[in-house]
C-alpha cells in the first residue's frame, strides 16, 4: 500500500492485539457445522491424471490426493513440490478459476524480508516521509520521536508470513528457518490465490494502487478479502474432515521483533483492516451472485474502507481546500492528492481504539475490537465516532524558514451528519485531553509534553470538522489564518 508501505506486494499478516489471537479457522466450522465438501469433477476415475488441464488438478495432483509430505523436519525440495501442487489444485477447487501457469515458491529469511521488503518509500529521512509522518501523526498513532517509515517497517517485518510478489510472480515465505523451512497450509494458499487473481486479473494494474490511504485499504479490500475467503474456505474443509491437510509444527513464536520495539498495533490494526473487513465483504458479494460478482469486484474494486467495512455502495462527499499558509507554511504538493492524504474511516477507528489502548482516552471500548457478528470477520472497525464518515483530506504541512524545518497540518473532514460530526470531535478532544492537552489562547489546545507536544485548534461547522495543528499556537494561526478567533 503506498502510504503504508507495501504497495508493490500482497502479504499475509499475523496479528494479535490486546491479548486476543487473530483466529485461523473459520469459527463454527469444528464446533458441530459441518463444511460441505466441495467436488469440481464428479465424474473422473479415481486419481488418475486428465487428458487436459481441468479444475481442482494441478502438476500432477489432485485437490482431495493424499501427498506424502511431512513437515515435522522441514520441507525438501520434493515435498515443496507436491505441496505447492496440491494447493494449487485445492485453490482453483475453491475458487473455481484455472491457473494458466504455475507458480514459483521461494523462501527466505526474516532478516532479509526486512532487508529488502519492510521498508517504506524511499530513505527515513526523505520528503515523502517527512509528509507521510504528519499522516501518522495526525492519527496520533506514531509520534514526533518516531518516524513512520521505521514504525511501519518493524512491524510488517515482525507480522508478515509470506507474500506475493506481481512484479517478480513470485511467492516469498518468511520464515525463521531457511534450512529446514516450513510452510503453513492457509499462508499457501492465501498467497498461491493472489498469484490465481494476478493471472486472471493483472495485480500491476494501476486500478490496484490507490492515491491515498483510504483508497489503498479499500483496494486492498476486495484483493486481500477474496484471498483471505479462499483460505477461510479451505481451513474448513481441512477441520470439516474433508480433506487431509498438511501438518505445520509450532514454529515458537511470532516471528520476533528483531532489534527494534516490535510492532506498533495501531498500525498493525490499520494494515489488518483489509483482511479482516475484506473476506465479509467478498462473501457478501458471492452471496449475491456467485464468484462472477467478486470477480465484478475485482475489476472495480471499492473506492473507501467505509464501503467494505458497512458493504455500501456510498462514495465518498467532495470536499473543498484553499491553502491559507502564511510566514512560510506550505503543503506537500507533491505527494498524495494535491498535497492531501484520505486516511478514512478505518485508519479513524484505529486512532481512537489506540489512544483508548495506549492512553486511556474515552474514544472506544479496547475490547470492541472483538466485537464481531460474521464468521468471516475477525476485529471489528465499527465505532460510533468514526462511524457516518463522509470523507477527509488531510494537508501535511512544512516550513523551512527557520533554522530547523518545522510540521503541521490541517485535517478537513466532512461526515453524513452533524451529529456525526459532533461524535468524532467529543471522541478527538477526548484524545487531546488523554494526552494532556490544556486549553491556550482562547480556544487552542496545547499538549506540552510527550510524543504528540503540539497546539491543536478543532472548528466544528455542521457536518464539517477542521483540525489544525502546529508546533504552537502562533504557528496554527499561521497555517489557517481564518479559523483563527
Amino acid at each position: 500500500m503506498r502510504t503504508i508501505g507495501l504497495r508493490a506486494v500482497f502479504v499475509a499478516v499475523l496479528l494479535v492485539l490486546a491479548g486476543c489471537a487473530a483466529p485461523t479457522a473459520i469459527p463454527g466450522a469444528g464446533d458441530g457445522d459441518t463444511a460441505p465438501a466441495l467436488t469440481p469433477d464428479p465424474d473422473r476415475t479415481g486419481f488418475d491424471d486428465p487428458d487436459e488441464d481441468v479444475l481442482g488438478w494441478e502438476d500432477g495432483y489432485w485437490y482431495d490426493e493424499s501427498i506424502a509430505v511431512d513437515q515435522s523436519d522441514g520441507l525438501n525440495d520434493t515435498e515443496l513440490d507436491a505441496y505447492v501442487s496440491r494447493a494449487m489444485a485445492r485453490v482453483e477447487a475453491v475458487r473455481e478459476l484455472e491457473f494458466q501457469e504455475s507458480v514459483p515458491v521461494e523462501v527466505i529469511s526474516r532478516e532479509e524480508y526486512r532487508s529488502g521488503n519492510a521498508g517504506g518509500s524511499g530513505a527515513s529521512n526523505s520528503e515523502y516521509n517527512r509528509w507521510n509522518d504528519q499522516v501518522w501523526e495526525a492519527l496520533f498513532i506514531t509520534g514526533e520521536s518516531e518516524g513512520s517509515s521505521d514504525a511501519i517497517s518493524e512491524t510488517t517485518g515482525s507480522s508478515v508470513a509470506g507474500f506475493y510478489s506481481p512484479s517478480d510472480d513470485e511467492i516469498k515465505i518468511v520464515t525463521d528457518s531457511t534450512g529446514a523451512p516450513t510452510i503453513d497450509n492457509a499462508t499457501l494458499i492465501h498467497e498461491l490465490h493472489h498469484a490465481l487473481q494476478d493471472q486472471h486479473f493483472d495485480l500491476t494494474d494501476r486500478r490496484y494502487r490507490g492515491k491515498t490511504q483510504d483508497a489503498d485499504l479499500a483496494t486492498d479490500g476486495i484483493v486481500e478479502g477474496d484471498a483471505k475467503l479462499v483460505e477461510l474456505r479451505y481451513v474448513e474443509q481441512c477441520d470439516a474432515g474433508n480433506w487431509e491437510c498438511v501438518a505445520t509444527p509450532s514454529a515458537g513464536g511470532s516471528g520476533g521483533s528483531g532489534s527494534g520495539g516490535g510492532p506498533n498495533f495501531g498500525i498493525l490494526l490499520t494494515i489488518f483492516q483489509p483482511y479482516s473487513d475484506g473476506p465479509v465483504y467478498a462473501n457478501d458479494l458471492y452471496e449475491r451472485g456467485g464468484w462472477e460478482t467478486v470477480n465484478d469486484a475485482l475489476r472495480n474494486p471499492p473506492v473507501s474502507t467505509e464501503q467494505t467495512i458497512h458493504l455500501t455502495n456510498d462514495t465518498p462527499k467532495p470536499i473543498e481546500f484553499e491553502d491559507e499558509g502564511t510566514n512560510g507554511w506550505t503543503t506537500f504538493p507533491e505527494f498524495g492528492v494535491d498535497g492531501s492524504d484520505t486516511v478514512g474511516e478505518a485508519s479513524m477507528f484505529s486512532m481512537f481504539w489506540y489512544q483508548a489502548r495506549e492512553s486511556g482516552a474515552r474514544t472506544v471500548r479496547v475490547r470492541s475490537v472483538t466485537d464481531t457478528d460474521s464468521s468471516y470477520d475477525t476485529y471489528n472497525y465499527e465505532a460510533v465516532p468514526s462511524s457516518g464518515w463522509g470523507n477527509d483530506r488531510l494537508f501535511p504541512y512544512r516550513n523551512e524558514d527557520g533554522s530547523e524545518s518545522e510540521y503541521g497540518y490541517v485535517w478537513v473532514t466532512k461526515w453524513d451528519s452533524g451529529g456525526d460530526a459532533r461524535e468524532f470531535t467529543d471522541a478527538y478532544e477526548n484524545i487531546l485531553d488523554a494526552n494532556g492537552a490544556e486549553t491556550q489562547a482562547g480556544d487552542i489546545h496545547v499538549i506540552e509534553d510527550g510524543e504528540f507536544n503540539d497546539a491543536f485548534r478543532v472548528v466544528r461547522t455542521g457536518d464539517r470538522v477542521v483540525i489544525v495543528n502546529g508546533p504552537t499556537p502562533a504557528d496554527v494561526n499561521e497555517i489557517r489564518p481564518s479559523l483563527a478567533s
